[in-house]
């Protein structure tokens, strides 16, 4: 495969540095100063409310699975609470927002036969609009809605999108009572657009070519028209990150057991690598965080940026919600790698996936057959289900494969 290694952030260019004074700059064993620091460091400011210092659950003795569960994790979603009711207790969730969290872990033996250490796939699109996405959707709302941001029926919510985050917040804005208009690129999935539509919300399409400039003027634009809107800016509100930190973090560190030894995650507004692996850190110093950027457009390695076919990730500028105190190396794939290797997932696998689980898992492939890792358990995350990308060149062979079947 042709991925590429880079260090993590001490080899960024000089420019890239200064461009970026606010986020210190580091590579293995920065993360120090967090864990040091004890749990209650993983968050700050007005979100130190989440702080993530280990208690028993509170939810009652016969919830064993959620016993160890840090405080203040979104123990009260998902599939296994519904499960640990008691047996004259109704299983059935009071609305889908009830259902967004846990999700299953599987290990991928065919694809990494022969490797020397273990490769683990979380299974996002298990979430009730099928992408990881759906966890900071809610965040994002309900946190805004804690802090008076926000009123059902009076504020429109605006956000920029790739399409995954776009559709979570259309059906959690739609059932707590919230417009929705998603500003995304022009020429993404027209899947994605038509679910948006579908699900209620207005879908405003800006400039690729002008990067998150592009969604700023259109932003701009929409503030003009309607005054109630408020913007959840999911690249640096760190509501996005406290979604990792207070779920998937420690569903990963549970059902795992604790052996999960490096993560390996690509990045797009930062906020799944960064709220994993700042708790997966805070449990164990040694976990190593790889991050995942497009070959095209290395952009957290300091160089220019690029158009690539990952979608999802690799954005044009580094995103506040970026923690590189955690990251301890860079993969670069390229988007042909990405794509190969989703098809990979689909027919070695038996996993319908994206895009950018094809780039996570050509990363962890590499990083699994070095000798330093032989044994260790390599997890990574799917973000997101392959129906959203049927229009895009990830299905190309196989759509024109079955445009020229004929009935015979």
């Amino acid at each position: 495969m042709s991925s590429q290694v880079i260090n993590a952030f001490p080899s960024l260019t000089a420019a890239a540095a200064a461009r970026y004074p606010s986020r210190p700059a580091g590579g293995p064993g920065v993360h120090s100063a967090l864990t040091a620091g004890g749990r209650s460091a993983l968050t700050s400011g007005r979100h130190a409310k989440h702080s993530l210092a280990v208690r028993a659950s509170s939810f009652g003795p016969r919830n064993k699975a959620f016993h160890h569960l840090p405080g203040n994790c979104t123990a009260e979603r998902g599939i296994p609470l519904l499960l640990n009711r008691a047996e004259d207790e109704e299983r059935i969730a009071s609305s889908v927002l009830e259902l967004v969290g846990w999700t299953p872990m599987v290990e991928l033996k065919n694809m990494a036969d022969g490797c020397g250490a273990r490769i683990v796939a979380k299974l996002e699109y298990y979430q009730p609009l099928c992408s990881i996405k759906d966890r900071p959707s809610v965040r994002l709302i309900e946190d805004a809605e804690e802090n008076g941001l926000i009123k059902p029926g009076v504020t429109t919510l605006v956000e920029m999108t790739s399409g995954n985050t776009g559709i979570g917040l259309a059906y959690v804005a739609a059932l707590k009572g919230y417009k929705f208009i998603a500003i995304m690129p022009a020429g993404y999935s027209i899947e994605k657009q038509t679910l948006l539509v579908y699900l209620g919300a207005k879908v405003v399409l800006c400039d690729p070519a002008l990067g998150n400039r592009g969604f700023g003027l259109k932003l701009k634009e929409l503030r003009k028209i309607d005054p109630t809107i408020h913007f959840l800016d999911q690249f640096n509100n760190p509501a996005n990150l406290d979604a990792h930190i207070q779920s998937t973090g420690p569903e990963i560190w549970r059902d795992t057991a604790g052996k999960v030894d490096i993560l390996v995650a690509a990045s797009g507004t930062g906020g799944t690598v960064s709220g994993i692996g700042r708790y997966l850190k805070a449990q164990n110093p040694a976990v190593k965080v790889i991050c995942v950027e497009p070959a095209e457009s290395r952009v957290l390695s300091g160089y220019a940026p690029g158009p690539h076919k990952i979608q999802g990730i690799g954005p044009d500028t580094v995103p506040k919600n970026l923690d590189r105190s955690v990251i301890d190396e860079i993969v670069s794939v390229s988007s042909d790698d990405a794509i190969k290797h989703a098809r990979r997932l689909a027919n070695e696998e038996g996993l319908l996936v994206g895009i950018s689980s094809g780039a996570n898992v050509a990363a962890c492939l590499e990083v699994a057959a070095r000798d330093e890792n032989a044994g260790k358990m390599v997890v990574t995350v799917f973000p997101s289900g392959g129906e959203r990308y049927l229009s895009t060149d990830l299905f190309e062979e196989a759509r024109r494969e079955a445009e020229a079947l004929v009935l015979t």
